[in-house]
């Protein structure tokens, strides 16, 4: 068995999916969801420096996230916040919370591709050194009927992802391929935490179980 790592590695995050990444990954952590508005922070966002990128509302979300978290854990911990958020043709999508909005969706995005782009920040909650990075995955959608779109919405299932789609549930069957990283499109690209650890001179492999 591994020895208990020096640093704790929390997840701010309600996702069931980032969670099941980092136990495949075989990492010790902890979960802890974040009390973001996220609107608010987009909101100032706008206010502030005006409309953001698609993958720029990704990075900030997960950073504002990992900070709300690490303002009341411990030392030697190292909170990951992470967002995720759907672009098709030039305009960002979150999730749809609604299943009108969740089929709109799906008919627009059917038979065509979109970028799936998922913001990483890792902050140590001891000294507040936090380090950022977005990682984006072209997704390509089948040519899907209204039956089944009308099925996968009434699931449940696309209501809380960002962009309305999953890749590790149901949604798997109405996605033809992808072009970069399968986790990506989950919400958490390990391969990405693994070089943000690095940037807090904390190995991976010191993480895992």
């Amino acid at each position: 068995m591994s020895p208990e790592p020096k640093y704790a590695l929390l997840l701010a995050s309600a996702s069931p999916g980032r969670r099941r990444v980092l136990t495949d990954a075989g990492l010790h952590f902890d979960t802890r969801v974040s009390q973001v508005d996220e609107d608010a922070v987009l909101a100032a966002a706008v206010a502030a420096d005006g409309p953001q990128d698609a993958d720029a509302t990704a990075l900030l979300l997960a950073r504002a996230k990992a900070e709300n978290v690490a303002a009341t854990a411990g030392t030697h911990t190292l909170v990951l916040g992470c967002d995720s958020v759907f672009e098709i043709d030039g305009v960002a999508y979150g999730k749809p919370h609604t299943a009108p909005v969740a089929t709109e969706r799906w008919q627009q995005m059917r038979g065509r591709s979109g970028v799936l782009h998922s913001g990483h920040w890792l902050i140590d909650a001891g000294t507040g050194t936090g380090h950022g990075t977005v990682t984006s995955t072209v997704v390509h959608f089948a040519h899907v009927s209204d039956a089944e779109i009308h099925a996968y919405v009434a699931s449940g299932e696309p209501l809380p992802c960002a962009g309305g789609f999953t890749i590790d549930g149901l949604g798997a069957a109405f996605i033809e391929s992808i072009e970069g990283n399968y986790q990506n499109v989950i919400g958490l690209n390990v391969s990405m935490l693994r070089e943000l650890l690095a940037r807090h001179q904390v190995p991976i492999t010191s993480l895992w179980r």
